[in-house]
């Protein structure tokens, strides 16, 4: 056979539809049905397609980047592709873009990502889990799968963007290069949507990897799963990311990285049986297709409502869903801004190591479908894709909590920054604006009254974020969009989302430090370890006042011997 750029494997015929229409499309699966992978489930998937079984991935693309297995003498051995033999790709259609010149061998690791991002098999099977059905995040979306070396040569070089919605890398690079800044550019000019791993952390020796680490792109962490014995226990449930597994920020630039993180340790095709399932481990780069995966159905909800039409338009569309995403991000326990202190801190809009938190599925489709809302009066849930103009210098959001009491406050605003459509695509820094995010509690009778409740004013991120405790004696709030940088030549597209939630209810994770499942002494080890910690990533900080002290060690002992409810499938 002919080598060729492009190489199609159709795997089904025309046939395949009904027997996918008539067997196939329980996506989200009855309720006696085990699913798999359940790190899918912890983070809202499997959730999301009961509310709307709609949602299989139909009508999107993604451009999936695959670093060949093999190398010798530092030359990429074309054995990149995933193993399209095994059973969760039957009935799909994959195509592979690499130059031709060796036959394309199949990466274990291509295959783990793809089938957590595209799988579906009714009758999986693992030794010690039996029988399941085996669902990926978006089973029905198509997939461009390319060599990496073949995509920066002929599509970032030549600035020859791959006409797909979301482009996802499992891999990366320490340092900023002129790919990475490529991608960048794309993101920017063509409105693609970028997620990439942010790194394995120190166990690992990975720094913050880009393109994860890059301003405009999407990087996602990696939550570990729970310490159990019992496989199922282990593969349904998840503690915290941490710093020997998920790399930490900020970059040697000052960014606060990663953006969001998600469950890793997932089950995953098998490359050495067509019929196998295998964990992956806790690595970022099966959380990244979870990420990815998510903003695929959000993508095919936005693109077929033309209420939403607005979250994926090619000018700021990315933007919007980066905002929703975050904004809707549930806070794991110790989350806090930037360096580990008792205040806010107002320079660095994520937390170094969780980003904004957890990845919520449900819960940024419910931010997505809640709609637009342009500035003025809007609904205490909701986002725009909107702009500042030379000459509006602001852009004033106005809620109104009606039981102001518990009640949190979440905006983020995410624009992106610039960069040259041509090789080497430099950054273009005089084009950057500077966008600040405040919340104003509001006294609409006695105007003096108003104050700054929160703001978000990061000089070098391009994302702001607040979460705040609203004022139990206003109900009246405005988020303002503003920035002093803007002159009559100069416009800045950006996405805003924010809703009003209660806070969330602390769990066992805040004194279970080493996630076994039990409080004990061993968390109390854990917790003199975090204290003799100078990185400010340890956990402990359980009553948040900045410092790892003998009131958390008193906190721990009042729960000692509390235990987690997954423990009783041990």
């Amino acid at each position: 056979m002919a080598h060729s750029g492009k190489r199609t494997f159709s795997l089904c015929l025309i046939v395949c539809t009904a027997v996918i229409l008539t067997a196939g499309t329980a996506f989200a699966g009855d309720a006696n049905e085990t699913l798999q992978p359940q790190g899918l489930n912890y983070a809202g998937i499997y959730a999301l397609k009961q509310l709307d079984p709609n949602l299989t991935g139909s009508g999107v693309k993604f451009a999936v980047l695959c670093r060949s297995n093999t190398y010798i003498d530092g030359e990429p051995q074309n054995d990149y592709r995933p193993a399209i033999e095994h059973s969760c790709f039957k009935n799909k259609q994959i195509n592979l873009h690499d130059d031709g010149e060796l036959a394309a061998g199949i990466s274990p690791h291509s295959t783990a990502v793809c089938s957590i991002l595209l799988g579906e098999d009714p009758n999986a099977f693992n030794s010690q889990l039996g029988q399941f059905h085996y669902q990926g995040v978006a089973p029905q979306a198509s997939a461009d799968n390319y060599e990496f070396w073949y995509f920066l040569t002929n599509n970032i070089f030549p600035y020859s963007p791959p006409d797909v919605d979301i482009i996802t890398a499992s891999f990366g690079t320490q340092f900023e290069d002129w790919w990475t800044r490529g991608i960048e550019s794309m993101v920017e000019h063509e409105g693609l949507i970028v997620v990439a791993g942010i790194g394995n952390g120190s166990n690992a020796y990975d720094p913050l990897l880009y393109p994860g680490a890059g301003s405009n792109a999407i990087g996602v962490g990696v939550i570990n799963s729970v310490n159990a014995e019992n496989l199922a226990a282990k593969l349904a449930n998840f503690a915290l990311p941490l710093p020997e597994n998920s790399s930490v920020g900020p970059t040697s630039k000052g960014q606060c990285k990663p953006d969001i993180v998600a469950p890793g340790n997932c089950l995953a095709a098998d490359t050495n049986d067509p019929n196998n399932y295998e964990p992956t481990g806790n690595w970022s780069s099966f959380s990244t297709p979870i990420v990815a995966g998510t903003i695929g159905l959000l993508v095919q909800k936005a693109k077929e409502d033309p209420d939403l039409s607005a979250a994926v338009a090619k000018d700021g569309g990315n933007c919007v869903i980066k905002a929703i995403l975050l904004n809707s991000a549930t806070k794991l326990p110790f989350w806090h801004k930037g360096k580990l202190d008792k205040d806010d801190d107002h320079e660095s809009p994520l937390d170094y190591i969780q980003g904004a938190g957890m990845l919520n599925a449900t819960g940024a489709y419910k931010l997505l479908t809640a709609g637009q809302a342009e500035p003025n009066n809007v609904p205490a849930t909701g986002w725009d894709n909107n702009q500042l103009k030379g000459e509006v210098s602001q852009n004033i959001y106005k809620i109104t909590v009606a039981d102001p009491n518990e009640e949190f406050i979440t905006a983020t605003l995410v624009w992106n920054k610039h960069y040259s459509d041509a090789y080497p695509f430099e950054a273009m820094p005089d084009k950057d604006v500077d966008l600040r995010l405040e919340l104003w509690a509001v006294d609409i009778n006695e105007p003096n009254n108003s104050y700054l409740l929160d703001y978000s004013d990061s000089r070098v991120d391009n994302v702001e974020h607040i979460y705040a405790r609203a004022d139990a004696n206003y109900t009246h709030y405005e988020l303002v969009v503003t920035s002093t940088d803007l002159d009559d030549t100069i416009d800045q597209r950006y996405g805003l989302a924010w809703l009003v939630t209660k806070k969330q209810v602390r769990d066992i994770l805040w004194y279970d430090l080493n996630a076994d499942g039990v409080v004990n002494d061993a968390d109390l080890t854990a917790l003199v370890d975090g204290a003799e910690s100078s990185n400010g990533y340890m956990l402990g900080d359980i009553n948040g006042d900045g410092a790892i002290d003998k009131k958390d060690f008193r906190i721990i002992l009042a729960h000692k011997n509390d235990t987690a409810d997954w423990l009783a499938t041990e």
